[in-house]
Protein backbone atom coordinates (compact mmCIF):
# COMPACT_ATOMS: atom_id res chain seq x y z
CA UNK A 1 0.00 0.00 0.00
CA UNK A 2 2.11 3.13 -1.41
CA UNK A 3 2.81 5.26 -4.07
CA UNK A 4 6.21 3.86 -5.91
CA UNK A 5 7.78 7.54 -5.68
CA UNK A 6 8.58 6.86 -1.90
CA UNK A 7 9.21 3.31 -2.39
CA UNK A 8 12.95 3.36 -0.57
CA UNK A 9 11.69 6.28 1.80
CA UNK A 10 8.88 3.33 2.75
CA UNK A 11 11.23 0.77 3.12
CA UNK A 12 13.45 2.60 5.40
CA UNK A 13 10.75 2.99 7.70
CA UNK A 14 9.76 -0.65 7.49
CA UNK A 15 13.59 -1.34 8.70
CA UNK A 16 13.39 0.96 11.04
CA UNK A 17 9.95 -0.65 12.63
CA UNK A 18 11.51 -4.14 12.04
CA UNK A 19 14.03 -3.65 14.68
CA UNK A 20 11.57 -3.25 17.65
CA UNK A 21 10.30 -7.07 17.18
CA UNK A 22 7.11 -6.26 16.51
CA UNK A 23 4.86 -9.09 14.66
CA UNK A 24 4.38 -8.54 11.34
CA UNK A 25 0.47 -9.46 9.47
CA UNK A 26 -0.49 -8.92 5.55
CA UNK A 27 -3.94 -6.97 6.11
CA UNK A 28 -5.66 -5.05 3.94
CA UNK A 29 -2.86 -5.63 1.57
CA UNK A 30 -0.37 -4.20 3.83
CA UNK A 31 2.21 -5.05 6.12
CA UNK A 32 0.84 -4.13 9.43
CA UNK A 33 3.16 -3.99 12.77
CA UNK A 34 1.26 -5.84 15.26
CA UNK A 35 1.99 -6.61 19.58
CA UNK A 36 0.32 -9.83 21.34
CA UNK A 37 -2.09 -9.49 18.30
CA UNK A 38 -3.06 -6.21 17.74
CA UNK A 39 -2.42 -3.59 15.41
CA UNK A 40 0.38 -1.04 16.28
CA UNK A 41 1.93 0.47 13.11
CA UNK A 42 1.96 0.85 9.50
CA UNK A 43 3.72 2.78 6.75
CA UNK A 44 3.02 3.83 3.14
CA UNK A 45 3.38 6.37 0.67
CA UNK A 46 0.69 8.51 -0.60
CA UNK A 47 0.91 11.23 -3.24
CA UNK A 48 2.44 14.10 -1.18
CA UNK A 49 3.83 12.33 1.66
CA UNK A 50 4.79 8.83 2.91
CA UNK A 51 3.37 8.13 6.67
CA UNK A 52 3.66 6.07 9.92
CA UNK A 53 0.45 5.55 10.97
CA UNK A 54 -0.40 4.26 14.31
CA UNK A 55 -3.39 2.11 15.05
CA UNK A 56 -4.05 3.57 18.86
CA UNK A 57 -2.24 6.60 18.14
CA UNK A 58 -4.76 9.11 19.99
CA UNK A 59 -2.95 7.38 23.35
CA UNK A 60 0.14 8.39 22.60
CA UNK A 61 1.81 11.69 24.12
CA UNK A 62 3.51 12.90 21.13
CA UNK A 63 6.23 15.01 22.70
CA UNK A 64 7.38 16.09 19.22
CA UNK A 65 4.07 17.19 17.95
CA UNK A 66 4.28 15.27 14.84
CA UNK A 67 1.02 13.56 14.96
CA UNK A 68 -1.68 14.07 12.57
CA UNK A 69 -6.09 12.96 12.54
CA UNK A 70 -5.51 11.46 8.97
CA UNK A 71 -9.46 12.19 9.07
CA UNK A 72 -10.81 15.31 11.12
CA UNK A 73 -14.45 14.24 12.07
CA UNK A 74 -14.22 10.69 10.98
CA UNK A 75 -10.79 9.05 12.16
CA UNK A 76 -11.53 8.33 15.98
CA UNK A 77 -7.73 6.81 16.88
CA UNK A 78 -5.75 6.60 14.03
CA UNK A 79 -2.75 8.92 13.93
CA UNK A 80 -0.44 9.74 11.08
CA UNK A 81 3.43 10.95 11.37
CA UNK A 82 3.80 12.45 7.98
CA UNK A 83 7.29 12.66 5.84
CA UNK A 84 8.18 14.35 2.51
CA UNK A 85 11.38 13.41 2.33
CA UNK A 86 14.17 10.96 3.45
CA UNK A 87 16.01 13.32 5.20
CA UNK A 88 13.06 13.94 8.17
CA UNK A 89 13.31 10.29 9.41
CA UNK A 90 14.47 10.37 12.83
CA UNK A 91 15.07 6.61 13.66
CA UNK A 92 15.17 7.73 17.24
CA UNK A 93 12.02 9.56 17.81
CA UNK A 94 9.85 7.17 15.60
CA UNK A 95 11.49 4.01 18.19
CA UNK A 96 10.44 5.86 20.91
CA UNK A 97 6.88 6.79 19.12
CA UNK A 98 6.90 2.60 19.06
CA UNK A 99 8.06 1.83 21.95
CA UNK A 100 5.12 3.83 23.52
CA UNK A 101 2.19 2.57 21.75
CA UNK A 102 3.90 -1.00 22.51
CA UNK A 103 3.37 -0.27 26.21
CA UNK A 104 -0.35 1.05 25.58
CA UNK A 105 -1.20 -2.56 24.15
CA UNK A 106 0.38 -3.66 27.38
CA UNK A 107 -1.48 -1.37 29.32
CA UNK A 108 -4.54 -2.40 27.47
CA UNK A 109 -5.47 1.01 26.24
CA UNK A 110 -7.32 0.88 23.20
CA UNK A 111 -10.09 3.09 21.28
CA UNK A 112 -13.49 1.40 21.47
CA UNK A 113 -16.13 2.76 19.10
CA UNK A 114 -18.77 4.12 20.75
CA UNK A 115 -22.37 2.38 20.18
CA UNK A 116 -24.94 4.00 18.19
CA UNK A 117 -28.15 5.84 19.62
CA UNK A 118 -31.09 3.89 18.73
CA UNK A 119 -32.00 4.03 15.15
CA UNK A 120 -35.41 6.54 14.62
CA UNK A 121 -36.91 6.33 11.40
CA UNK A 122 -38.62 9.29 9.64
CA UNK A 123 -42.24 9.93 9.93
CA UNK A 124 -42.19 10.43 5.87
CA UNK A 125 -40.52 6.46 6.10
CA UNK A 126 -42.34 5.15 9.15
CA UNK A 127 -45.45 5.77 7.06
CA UNK A 128 -44.18 4.53 3.88
CA UNK A 129 -43.23 0.98 6.06
CA UNK A 130 -46.42 0.81 7.67
CA UNK A 131 -48.57 0.99 4.86
CA UNK A 132 -46.53 -1.21 2.42
CA UNK A 133 -45.58 -4.73 4.15
CA UNK A 134 -43.05 -5.41 1.47
CA UNK A 135 -41.33 -2.45 1.90
CA UNK A 136 -41.13 -3.04 5.61
CA UNK A 137 -40.07 -6.41 5.44
CA UNK A 138 -37.02 -5.51 3.11
CA UNK A 139 -35.88 -2.54 5.01
CA UNK A 140 -36.10 -4.58 8.23
CA UNK A 141 -33.68 -7.26 6.46
CA UNK A 142 -31.01 -4.58 5.81
CA UNK A 143 -28.33 -3.66 7.94
CA UNK A 144 -28.31 -0.99 10.65
CA UNK A 145 -25.57 0.27 8.72
CA UNK A 146 -27.98 0.20 5.54
CA UNK A 147 -30.63 1.16 7.40
CA UNK A 148 -29.16 4.17 9.15
CA UNK A 149 -28.07 5.54 5.39
CA UNK A 150 -31.46 5.27 4.18
CA UNK A 151 -32.62 7.53 7.36
CA UNK A 152 -30.27 9.83 7.29
CA UNK A 153 -30.58 9.80 3.24
CA UNK A 154 -34.43 11.21 4.47
CA UNK A 155 -33.68 13.21 7.71
CA UNK A 156 -31.02 15.51 5.37
CA UNK A 157 -33.78 16.52 2.94
CA UNK A 158 -34.80 20.36 4.08
CA UNK A 159 -37.87 20.18 2.36
CA UNK A 160 -40.92 18.20 2.73
CA UNK A 161 -40.83 17.68 -1.27
CA UNK A 162 -37.77 16.80 -1.03
CA UNK A 163 -37.88 13.83 1.51
CA UNK A 164 -40.74 12.63 -0.37
CA UNK A 165 -38.85 12.49 -3.69
CA UNK A 166 -36.14 10.63 -1.85
CA UNK A 167 -38.51 8.17 -0.48
CA UNK A 168 -40.15 7.89 -3.92
CA UNK A 169 -36.59 7.10 -5.62
CA UNK A 170 -34.90 4.69 -2.60
CA UNK A 171 -38.04 2.44 -2.24
CA UNK A 172 -36.75 0.07 -5.20
CA UNK A 173 -33.55 0.11 -3.89
CA UNK A 174 -35.09 -1.20 -0.64
CA UNK A 175 -37.14 -3.63 -1.96
CA UNK A 176 -34.08 -4.89 -3.81
CA UNK A 177 -32.30 -4.89 -0.50
CA UNK A 178 -29.66 -2.73 -1.85
CA UNK A 179 -27.96 -0.41 0.24
CA UNK A 180 -28.31 3.71 -0.63
CA UNK A 181 -24.26 3.60 -1.46
CA UNK A 182 -23.53 -0.16 -2.89
CA UNK A 183 -22.86 1.14 -6.37
CA UNK A 184 -20.05 3.02 -4.78
CA UNK A 185 -18.41 -0.17 -2.78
Amino acid sequence: MHNAQWEQEVEYLHSIIRKMNLDEAIKWGATIYTHKGRNVVACGGFNNFFSLWFYDGVFLSDPYKVLVNASEGKTKALRQWRFTGKDEIDEAKIQSYIREAIRNVDEGKTWTPERSAELVIPDALQEALDTDAALNEAFAALSLYKQKEYVEHIETAKRDATRLSRLEKIKPMILEGKGLNDKYR
